[in-house]
């Protein structure tokens, strides 16, 4: 199979095709490595081939709703029995998972066929992906340009048409914000929705963190979707039960709905001019289809929740440190911001860390009551465009001077110093907009509806109620009728 053949299906299409009997799953398997034969030296999405588990995979009799379908996983989260799992970290690249993570007994389950990993930032931290331990995945688009992150190679893979869908996970933003800097659709499940375990019950702090993918098509993401969801025995309470396929939500109307739009955040009073442009087209676009869309004041307290949401990822930070430790001594195994981070989390009073999470349930309510009155809330996904490589890492002298604070325990120095406010603004001022639906564990989705003149992509973002699932594919399967996305490639060769 050529890659023009292969690069004009999305994971539905293949699978039909599989199971007529009109191409074979070892067809589809290579041509996936041959495309990432030819683009992955260039882009380093793919760190972890699984090639051996791949060709015995295939030998069997697949089933399922993707059965022959190739597929990537992404190296964080996504433990496959026996292989490692880095996290993106030196101090684990060679710790092998001892079980299968739930989503990816699913996904076997299913009859894709993994035929390897995708690079991450460590630990997931960062909206971009360039880990030391295996440098940093580069953006089809442009390869100067980050993919973004953390989900940064699992996109970087399905833009370039090495798959057409793949493994992802959000903590923060990390299927939306790589899916916006890609040109792909990132769907963000509400909390509950996928299961997390078997090693943990619920990802991030109640439920912050949740499984899914990134793709070209809406359709293979409602299909996965179906795959994914559902209650495992793991979790401390039972996760909602949507009844009926989220398949069948696509090509259905979603209605007229009400959208709020925000553009502004206290993080980034001034977006740069390509996330307006990227809102004003989508307002048109959504008016045009007979929605109505208006502007709205800030739905929570946009400078306190971003500190709550890192107050919360810093503790998790010394805790990822602490438990990788196990396997690995010494700084050296770690990068410096990760250390920083890790030491900001150790220092975290315990009151202050049960103030912070108490503050959660305050911009639930506030969504909810947000929700009463607009079905949706629209933002950018991206304040700016994906930064170039390297923009966002730290100089050499910053490293060391990170890392000696850290060795020296100096963390309620970098408090005073005002570190974590600075912190707060190099992460996310240029993705404001994503931690909300995590917090409050709403579904949220980017949709690839613009590009810049200089070609990068630069999504929309929409936040819907909890259980929105289906709203969300309705609406985005509209937009991609309306405004196609799925044939557009970057020029690779």
């Amino acid at each position: 199979m050529d890659f023009a053949r292969y690069r004009s299906l999305d994971a539905v299409a293949m699978a039909e095709l599989v199971a007529n009997g009109e191409v074979k799953p070892a067809e589809l398997l290579a041509a996936a490595r041959e495309r990432a034969g030819e683009v992955n030296p260039r882009l380093n999405a793919i760190v972890r081939p699984m090639d051996d588990i791949a060709d015995r995979r295939i030998a069997e009799e697949l089933t399922g709703p993707f059965a022959g379908v190739p597929f990537l996983l992404k190296d964080l989260g996504h433990d496959y029995a026996g292989v490692p799992t880095s996290a993106g970290c030196r101090a684990l690249a060679d710790v092998p998972a001892g079980e299968h993570a739930t989503v990816v007994q699913r996904w076997l389950d299913a009859g894709l066929v993994i035929f390897g990993k995708t690079n991450t930032p460590e630990f997931g931290s960062k909206a971009i992906t360039e880990p030391l331990l295996w440098g940093p995945t580069r953006n089809p688009w442009n390869l100067g340009h980050s993919p973004g992150g953390s989900s940064g190679g699992s996109a970087a893979a399905v833009a370039a048409g090495i798959v057409p869908v793949a493994g992802a996970n959000d903590g923060g933003g990390s299927i939306r914000i790589p899916a916006a800097c890609c040109g792909l659709f990132g769907l963000k499940p509400g909390r509950g929705t996928v299961p997390h375990g078997p090693r943990e019950g619920e990802g991030g702090h109640a439920g912050s963190s949740v499984h899914g993918v990134v793709s070209r098509s809406v359709r293979d993401t409602a299909a996965m979707l179906d795959v994914l969801r559902g209650p495992d025995p793991y979790p401390a309470y039972l996760p909602q039960a949507p009844t009926g396929r989220f398949l069948d939500e696509v090509g259905r109307p979603p209605g007229t709905l009400r959208v709020g739009v925000r553009l502004e955040s206290a993080l980034n009073p001034s977006p740069a001019p390509e996330a307006v442009a990227a809102i004003e087209d989508a307002t048109a676009l959504l008016t045009e289809l007979g929605h109505r869309v208006e502007p709205v004041e800030p739905v929570v307290d946009e400078s306190e929740i971003a500190a709550d949401f890192l107050v919360n990822w810093f503790v998790k930070a010394a805790v990822a440190v602490d438990e990788a430790r196990q396997h690995y001594r010494g700084d050296d195994g770690f990068e410096a911001d990760t250390l920083v981070a890790a030491e900001l989390g150790r220092v975290t009073g315990t009151v202050e860390l049960e103030r912070s999470r108490a503050r959660w349930q305050g911009y639930v309510r506030a969504l909810v009551d947000f929700h009463r009155e607009y079905d949706l809330l629209l933002t950018p996904t991206l304040a700016r465009v994906p930064p170039r490589i390297g923009e966002l890492g730290l100089a050499a002298w910053e490293r060391t001077a990170a890392k000696l604070t850290a060795r020296l325990r100096g963390g309620r120095l970098l408090r005073r110093a005002g570190v974590v406010q600075k912190a707060v603004f190099a992460n996310l001022s240029w993705v404001p907009y994503t931690q909300l639906a995590n917090i409050t564990g709403r579904p949220a989705m980017t949709v690839p509806l613009y590009w810049t003149p200089a070609g990068l992509p630069l999504g929309v973002q929409f936040v819907a109620p909890l259980g929105g699932e289906a709203l969300l594919l309705r609406l985005a399967a509209q937009l991609e009728t309306a405004r196609p996305w799925f044939d557009r490639v970057p020029d690779l060769g």
